[in-house]
């Protein structure tokens, strides 16, 4: 295995330490694209390609981008759904930063003739 195989597989998101204290009181965005988001179909096994674009306010904390790149990496062999893909990446983030928005768009590339993007926006989910 190579060490960047082996840093993806044993990267866990839950590490404190991939979370970097905001030392700023403003409201401030911080967007980020990942543009090379794999995943893989959960019935076919074929693979599927995505843009993540995450957007948040932070409040005490913010993601080290490095993190980041390795959380997302590790979906590349995961047999997941757009729609759970997108939820959990969200759904984890959101839980860890606490952040004062965040919104995350995941834009998937076609296949077979269908374009699916996801979007999940604090403002606008039930609580």
């Amino acid at each position: 295995m190579k060490y960047g195989e082996r840093e993806i597989k044993e990267f866990d998101i839950e590490q404190d330490e991939h979370y970097w204290p905001n030392t700023h009181e403003k409201n401030y965005t911080i967007d980020i694209e990942l543009p090379e988001f794999m995943c893989r179909c959960p019935r076919s096994g074929y693979p599927d390609f995505a843009t993540i674009r995450l957007s948040y306010v932070p409040e005490e904390k913010v993601i080290e981008l490095k993190a980041l790149k390795l959380y997302i990496n590790s979906f590349m062999d995961r047999y997941i759904s757009h729609e759970n893909a997108a939820n959990e990446i969200f759904d984890t983030l959101y839980r860890r930063l606490k952040p004062r928005r965040m919104k995350l768009v995941a834009d998937f590339n076609p296949r077979g003739n269908v374009h699916t993007v996801i979007t999940i926006d604090s403002e606008t989910m039930g609580e």
